[in-house]
């Protein structure tokens, strides 16, 4: 038998393991090919959104990558690779095990051995998670077209049923930072489609069993109408939307204030009415930090850091960083203990950043430091004036 003729026999024993269920994984070594510092290649099943595919693990010298593909794909570069790239192959089924190796490039042994895997390992690609906001029995979920009507995450939702939980994961530990009230007042500002403002009412009241009223605020009024007839559907009875900017929302009694992704000064404006309203716990997460990219352009300032700012991006990027910077430490003039961290909101994007002030009962701050530092900040960048402090009035003190 020659080499082409037991490199098939071996692909058919390949193929028919995942038709008849016995596979359980797959190497390949003895690499000749052309990839530079490219050892190995090792092939698991993995189910990625209800579809089983292979993952193949290209192991490297000082790296893995990893790739998925079908079936059919898998077996047309195995086809491609044993007798030319790879020289070795290495089949483990729970019915028996096969290895192929090729010697010099032309003697080729295919050896069969006993079985040395018990079971076929699962193709989870990750380990089940115990989500906080189950979808089973979420009438909202399925309205939001998230679910269909058992319960089932819909394929082209996974990522947001992911999302929607990973902003509930983040919130949940913040709240527990903040004091008890017999009923807290929660505000969601530039709520959308109200995915995540549905879900923390959700996680509010049926999972950690407490009295809360949730309002979502939101401009668009076609938004707002679907949001209310959603939640008028699920039985939320304190769970709101209204129609109208960030500007106009009457937040006094405020005990926890959010705004994801509200634009520019917009994050300024949320986070006035958390500081205005005394919250106890304020969540901004911004975007497009123009106005004070355009003091910096505008201004000019000579300092240590020019020869970045020179570049455009290099200055987006930094006129990011000092508009939250100065964002922090205005909470903390109004007795906020803050904190930055960069999080994940979607798997498609970027990573971004999220801006936490918990209001701080026990330590009064220094707001004359705090100041000062405001202000050699400003200088530094030759800003003349954040939005923020603007609009808290402490601009001029």
């Amino acid at each position: 038998m020659n080499i082409t003729e037991k490199v098939e026999e071996f692909l058919t024993a390949f193929t028919q393991s995942l038709a008849d269920q016995t596979f359980a994984k797959l190497s390949l070594g003895n690499y000749k090919g052309q990839e530079e510092n490219l050892k190995s290649i090792y092939i698991k099943k993995v189910l990625i959104k209800k579809e089983e595919k292979l993952s193949f693990t290209y192991r490297y010298k000082t790296k893995d990558i990893v790739k998925n593909y079908s079936a059919a794909e898998s077996t047309e570069l195995l086809n491609k690779w044993l007798g030319s790239d790879f020289h070795v192959a290495t089949l483990l089924t729970t019915a028996f095990d096969l290895q192929l190796e090729i010697h010099g490039g032309k003697k080729i042994t295919l050896k069969k051995m006993s079985s040395s895997v018990q079971e076929v390992p699962s193709a989870e690609h990750d380990k089940t998670k115990n989500r906080l906001i189950s979808s089973q029995n979420k009438k909202y979920l399925h309205e939001l077209k998230i679910t269909d009507e058992s319960g089932n995450v819909l394929k082209n939702a996974q990522d947001k049923y992911r999302q929607i939980n990973h902003y509930i994961e983040i919130l949940s530990s913040l709240i527990k930072e903040i004091p008890t009230k017999e009923k807290l007042k929660v505000a969601d500002m530039g709520s959308g489609k109200g995915y995540l403002t549905f879900a923390l009412y959700d996680y509010l009241t049926q999972v950690l069993h407490l009295e809360a009223e949730v309002t979502g605020v939101e401009f668009r009024p076609d938004l707002v109408n679907l949001c209310n007839t959603i939640a008028w559907n699920a039985n939320f009875k304190h769970l709101h939307f209204q129609e109208g900017t960030i500007e106009q929302f009457e937040s006094a009694g405020t005990d926890i204030l959010i705004a994801l992704h509200a634009c520019d000064t917009a994050t300024d404006d949320a986070l006035f009415k958390g500081i205005s309203a005394g919250a106890e716990l304020i969540v901004v997460a911004p975007c497009c930090h123009k106005q004070i990219r355009r003091e910096m352009e505008k201004h000019k300032a000579q300092n240590d850091v020019q020869f970045l700012t020179r570049y455009g991006i290099f200055l987006e990027r930094q006129a990011e960083m000092v508009t939250d910077g100065i964002r922090a430490m205005v909470l903390e003039y109004f007795g906020y203990k803050t904190k930055i961290f960069e999080f994940v909101s979607d798997e498609h994007t970027p990573k971004n950043v999220m801006i936490v002030g918990t209001k701080d009962h026990r330590n009064k701050p220094d707001q004359g430091a705090i100041l000062q530092k405001i202000a050699e900040a400003k200088q530094y960048f030759g800003i003349e004036y954040h939005h923020l402090e603007r609009m808290t009035g402490i601009l001029n003190l």
